[in-house]
């Protein structure tokens, strides 16, 4: 039988409980990220009552900011985008907010031998077997064309993409040592994955949907290209602030806890009071969703057992100034062992101080996580000055650890392990009565980044809007 068959039938849009659908006149938005400050602006500006409820006591999601010296940020969270992310580009254009490009000149540092041997080179390419890695991204970009983006779940075979993990097909595709080596500081690098934990399906889908392998790896003409100058967190603030102008409602502190059905109304409970809405716009994470009581409950859950957390923990050390650019080198690195699995030069716009990130990704994270601060700063710090030996002692050491961090249940985004895209990818942005879903994991274009949660906060919102 094929996976088509033995898939769901994607659900129609359920009319509200109260019979005849029309726009709602008020609204709660779960989730003050990109995803539901969005669908708030877009429900406001056309004269919707909107209440946002946050479970943090900021607003901004898997962005935060860290000043690093006065009037100075940085990203701890998302923070690149490129020229194919046109609704990122149109919301900062419209609230004044402008990019700056992602420095990478000079030479990259490799420490990918098993004696840890550092490699420098031109370019970002790693210093193992050209032939090996140009087999390994033939066959990813093969499995990525392959995958029916709008329905991955309608993939031909997809059911045995499904039910394979990344590792599993690593093994059995990759015979150079030199490709299974780097596949997962790859998968790591870019959707914070470790291998045994995500379906083929899933890591292609991820591939195809972020705009193909080569657009998602690369910084000039990639989606790595700029960051957001002053941080990525200012453009959620800007939202905020324009909700909050347009007499919007913003509580922060505030985990939902149930969302309610009864009639034409529901009524979302917190942990502080209730809010009743026409409608309700669910904008967390699918573990998080997963979380509330929603009554009558979901047809179909928003995560599964398999499903996991994105695993990435960032680090940025601040030093006074850039000092590897004197020496001839971008700041970028990859490394076979942790915890830095790559680095990469976040200094801020104006030149200083001097700021490398670093990005703990995969099984890794989860085992440096655990480590006690002190152990982690030093473990950190004494890696970075192996690959950088010019470097003086850090004046900043900042550690955000996604993988533990309550409201966001890990980062870049939720990882769909075997057999979810077949259980859950049907339903993902299926409304639930009142209730509809939004969040960079409901987005089949630009999964799992800042594009996503911007076209799947428009999306339900527009769903919510027409007549």
């Amino acid at each position: 039988m094929s996976a088509a068959a033995l898939a769901p039938t994607p659900r129609e849009p359920q009319e509200p409980y109260g019979g005849a659908r029309r726009p709602p006149r008020t609204a709660v938005v779960v989730g003050a990220g990109l995803a539901g400050l969005t669908a708030a602006v877009e429900l406001a500006d056309r004269g919707v009552r909107v209440t946002v409820l946050e479970a943090r006591e900021r607003v901004g999601g898997r962005t935060l900011g860290i000043e690093v010296a006065p009037g100075r940020w940085i990203d701890a969270g998302a923070a690149y985008l490129g020229d194919r992310h046109t609704e990122l580009h149109a919301l900062l254009a419209a609230c004044d907010l402008k990019t700056a490009p992602t420095t990478m000149l000079g030479a990259s540092r490799f420490a990918l031998a098993a004696d840890g041997a550092r490699a420098t080179a031109d370019g970002r390419f790693p210093p193992l077997n050209a032939v090996a890695l140009g087999d390994l991204f033939e066959l990813l970009d093969e499995l990525a064309s392959s995958v029916r983006l709008d329905a991955p779940w309608l993939t031909p075979n997809a059911e045995e993409l499904d039910a394979t993990t990344a590792a599993e097909w690593a093994e059995r595709n990759l015979p150079h040592p030199d490709a299974r080596l780097f596949f997962p500081l790859f998968l790591g690098e870019m959707m914070a994955a470790d291998p045994a934990k995500v379906s083929v399906l899933h890591m292609a889908f991820y591939l195809r949907s972020g705009g193909g392998l080569r657009f998602l790896n690369a910084f000039e003409g990639g989606a790595q290209q700029d960051r957001v100058a002053g941080g990525a967190h200012r453009l959620c603030e800007r939202l905020a602030r324009r909700l909050l102008d347009g007499g919007g409602v913003l509580r922060t502190g505030e985990p939902v806890l149930a969302v309610e059905q009864s009639g034409s109304e529901a009524t979302v409970r917190t942990s502080e009071g209730s809010y009743r809405a026409d409608a309700v716009v669910v904008a967390v994470p699918p573990l998080l969703a997963d979380a509330i009581g929603f009554r009558p409950g979901l047809p179909v859950p928003r995560a599964a057992s398999r499903t996991e957390r994105g695993c990435a923990v960032k680090l940025n050390l601040v030093f006074p100034e850039p000092v590897w650019r004197e020496h001839g080198l971008s700041g970028w690195s990859v490394n076979a062992a942790g915890p830095l699995l790559s680095t990469v030069d976040d200094t801020p716009p104006e030149g200083s101080p001097g700021v490398l990130t670093g990005f703990v990704t995969g099984a890794e994270a989860h085992r440096f996580a655990a480590l006690p601060p002190a152990e982690q700063r030093a473990a950190a710090v004494a890696q970075a000055r192996r690959l950088f030996p010019m470097l003086p002692e850090p004046v900043g050491f900042h550690v955000t650890d996604w993988v533990n961090e309550p409201w966001s249940r890990g980062c870049y985004a939720a990882l769909f392990g075997p057999g979810d895209w077949s259980a859950l990818g049907p339903t993902l942005t299926a409304p639930h009565g009142l209730v509809h879903f939004a969040g960079t994991e409901t987005s089949t274009e630009f999964f799992g980044l800042l594009e996503g949660a911007i076209r799947s906060g428009r999306r339900a919102a527009a769903a919510l809007l027409a007549p």
